[in-house]
């Protein structure tokens, strides 16, 4: 066995010169690893896919990521903002359906204000008691998280994007840094949420130097949840042109992820599947055990364009369950509709 895989294997701790080398040489450890990773989520969490409703309940959002077809400047984007009522209605639709996760995923939006999120957390709490509360909404104090986690969110997802500094400045605008995004993640796994970060895959100027740091990063930092998915350039952006992530390195570090931490909640995440339409079960092959089917209404799903010909129907929809199980069982696992907590946070 390579020697970098029977250390990753063993629970052994890598530097980040090894997981580079380890993806430079991915193509002849490609299967052993995803075997391996399929054998640790059997382990730890048997053979269930959990599945998500996400409602992405605004697309207006302040800040001016440069990959992003959300920024605040791309004035081509139709703007919406669902109100309580909206989201609320769309969960009971969802717990009907037999969902008991709901993941609020929003841009950082001035007028759905931290009083006002907390306010909705707090409805969906009291009107779903026995369902998880996942927000996803960006960069804040502190102080406003602990007000969401006092309201009863659960989960928290904030993605990283990437562990260097200078490749963070040349995704970002001025106004926004690594630091701030690390400081978040830590106050976040302090109060008490289960906390998800994660990265791009193939993202403009992204080495693997660049990639093998993200890999350590979560090494160290042992998140509960991790969302990675291929870079899609968005027409409207300054990254129109780019050339996009692909399946093959994506499914990869997703076996490498899954061995490094066995109990990580994965998602198989539509990115994969809208550059591929077999990339969600190419993900869940290679050790993912989590799907987020779009819960939102109907038509305001192609408005939350972050990138273009983004999946949002077909398998993607929460309306077709029933095929995503299916495509699931094909996969080799099974579809869970529970709560799907962290193995080690068993709800609050």
């Amino acid at each position: 066995m390579d020697p970098l895989v029977r250390k990753l294997c063993a629970g052994q701790r890598l530097e980040v010169g090894e997981f580079e080398r380890l993806i430079r040489g991915r193509e002849q450890v490609r299967e052993l690893l995803a075997s391996r990773a399929r054998e640790v989520r059997t382990q730890v969490y048997g053979d269930r896919v959990w599945i998500r409703g996400l409602i992405e309940f605004t697309n207006w959002c302040k800040n001016d990521c440069l990959y992003c077809g959300l920024r605040c400047s791309n004035h081509k984007v139709e703007r919406y903002r669902l109100s309580e009522d909206e989201v609320l209605s769309r969960c009971r639709m969802g717990y009907g359906t037999g969902f008991r996760t709901f993941v609020l995923q929003g841009g950082e939006d001035p007028l759905y204000d931290p009083e006002r999120i907390a306010g909705l957390v707090r409805a969906i709490k009291k009107g779903f008691p026995d369902c998880a509360v996942t927000l996803s909404v960006g960069e804040y104090p502190r102080e406003v998280y602990e007000l969401w986690y006092q309201a009863g969110a659960d989960r928290y997802l904030l993605r990283h994007e990437t562990a260097d500094p200078e490749h963070y400045s040349q995704l970002h605008p001025a106004s926004m840094c690594l630091a701030d995004r690390m400081r978040c993640l830590e106050d976040l796994k302090d109060i008490g949420y289960q906390v998800g970060c994660g990265f791009m895959v193939g993202s403009p100027w992204q080495t693997e130097e660049h990639l093998a740091k993200d890999l350590s990063f979560l090494q160290a930092f042992r998140p509960h949840m991790v969302g990675i998915g291929p870079f899609i350039p968005q027409k409207d952006t300054p990254f129109r042109d780019r050339t996009g992530g692909t399946v093959e390195l994506t499914t990869f570090l997703l076996s490498v992820i899954r061995v490094m931490l066995p109990d990580v909640l994965l998602p198989a995440t539509t990115a994969l599947a809208t550059i591929d339409p077999d990339g969600r079960e190419q993900g869940i092959r290679a050790g993912a055990n989590v799907c987020m089917p779009n819960l939102s209404p109907a038509d305001v799903r192609e408005k939350y364009a972050i990138y273009d010909d983004k999946a949002c129907a077909g398998d993607e929809a929460a309306e077709q369950l029933l095929h995503l199980e299916e495509k699931i069982r094909l996969a080799g696992c099974t579809m869970s509709m529970g709560r799907g907590d962290h193995i080690k946070m068993d709800g609050r």
